[in-house]
């Protein structure tokens, strides 16, 4: 039978699961979705996703792709896999595709999110979803931050050990600001490809310039200097997600 080429939208909580990729004996979003496909399906399934979420990290719209030989259809998959996942994990949509379409290498870019509520009191409903920082972060340096690092550039200073000899160009085509009001604010970063860490490694130096903690013209010393002794600390996963892939 021909092969089918399958196309998943995904919403997952990462908060109980040690990244996306599968590690044989521990929790991952790779491991259980590939283990509830392939009792449906009848045959083993391995997926690909369109970038490897860490631990602890959310995914409002993670894409991945399959190819199997079922009869099944989309509906009835996705229905079925809904059935049989954890309630921290949802497929929001199941498409057959062209053969030639990879969830990573056709992607054009990718969008993430980062979430931090600045304000005294933490908010108890939403506190895994959000970085609680209590010092109030000023909003004018972290935007001149924003605007030195959008572009192409060399972003070894924000990578993490673990990266290899991975390129560290990257072109950042988008990096924002947004104040939701009540002490809710929004980082948004849209890249051609991500690093290892890069945005919570961002992330982190943002907040350290913001809390005075380093001048905002260090922040372009930081990015020149291609060393990550430089830059700040890593942001926590749990305020990070995956909003957006676009092809």
């Amino acid at each position: 039978m021909e092969q089918k080429n399958i196309k998943l939208i995904l919403a997952y909580d990462g908060a109980n699961y040690e990244g996306w990729q599968y590690q044989p004996g521990r929790p991952t979003i790779q491991g259980t979705i590939e283990e509830r496909l392939s009792k449906i399906l009848g045959e083993p399934i391995r997926i690909i996703a369109s970038g490897r979420t860490d631990a602890g990290v959310h995914a409002l719209n993670q894409v991945a792709n399959f190819k199997c030989s079922t009869r099944l259809e989309t509906l009835s998959i996705m229905r079925g896999l809904n059935s049989l996942l954890p309630r921290d994990i949802l497929v929001k949509s199941v498409e057959c595709v062209s053969a030639d379409f990879h969830a990573r290498y056709s992607a054009r870019s990718k969008v993430y999110e980062y979430r931090i509520l600045n304000r005294q009191e933490p908010d108890i409903f939403l506190r895994a979803f959000q970085w609680h920082i209590r010092n109030p972060l000023d909003r004018s340096v972290m935007a001149d931050c924003l605007e030195i690092i959008r572009g192409i550039h060399d972003f070894s200073s924000f990578r993490s050990s673990g990266s290899g000899n991975i390129n560290p160009v990257r072109n950042l085509l988008a990096a924002e600001l947004i104040e939701k009001g009540d002490g809710k604010l929004i980082l948004r970063f849209e890249a051609d490809g991500f690093l290892r860490h890069m945005v919570r490694n961002i992330v982190g130096t943002l907040v350290e310039a913001a809390q005075g903690k380093l001048m905002p013209e260090r922040f372009g010393e930081i990015l020149e200097g291609r060393d990550r002794t430089l830059a700040g600390p890593n942001a926590p996963p749990h305020g990070l997600f995956l909003v957006e892939v676009k092809y």
